[in-house]
């Protein structure tokens, strides 16, 4: 395995795992929804390390420079979406699944012009970068579950976001953006 491309995807990954310390408010709790939701984000790096050591193997290895160079694009492609995601927000986010994640306003432009969840996007990239990298049914069946999870956890911010006091301007905003990916049409 390319141990370059192998650390970029830890960093990516680190970055994600430090995001609740040191950008989401210090208010939210971990409960059992949010581990939940954030196994993959644990069980995905540790997968890529037990491929480099061996210890698991690919299911097939066509392609490999092809996987590579298109993995790394996913990583980077996720840092720079973390990255202008966090410098959008003037205020740090709540944590999912939080009780207390009233919207306070709602942000339209940088990031989130385009997408509603840049985050989630970020997330969901830097997963099937690591399903390309290491192609294994766990990986496939990791990132399976964190599209499941996240379109859950989305979905139901989308609901809370247009029963808020700022319900009108979101759903003509969900009108004209996509979840994940850029609504084209």
């Amino acid at each position: 395995m390319n141990l370059p491309l192998i650390t970029v995807a830890l960093v990516n990954f680190i970055i994600i795992g430090l995001l609740p310390r040191f950008f989401f408010r210090a208010d939210g709790k971990f409960n059992l929804r949010w581990w939940a939701t954030a196994a993959p984000f644990f069980a995905g790096p540790v997968l890529l390390v037990l491929g480099l050591f061996g210890i698991l193997t690919p299911e097939y290895f066509d392609y490999q420079l092809a996987r590579e160079i298109l993995g790394g694009a996913l990583f980077s492609g996720s840092l720079f979406l973390i990255g202008l995601t966090v410098g959008t927000n003037r205020v740090p986010l709540a944590l999912w699944h939080q009780e207390n994640d009233a919207p306070k306003n709602i942000v339209t432009y940088g990031a989130y012009r385009l997408i509603r969840h840049p985050f989630y996007s970020s997330f969901l990239t830097a997963m099937l970068g690591i399903a390309l990298v290491f192609p294994h049914v766990l990986t496939g069946l990791l990132f399976l579950y964190m599209c499941f999870a996240l379109n859950l956890t989305a979905a139901r911010e989308e609901r809370r976001l247009s029963e808020s006091a700022f319900g009108k301007e979101y759903r003509e905003y969900l009108a004209r953006s996509g979840r994940f990916l850029p609504r084209l049409f």
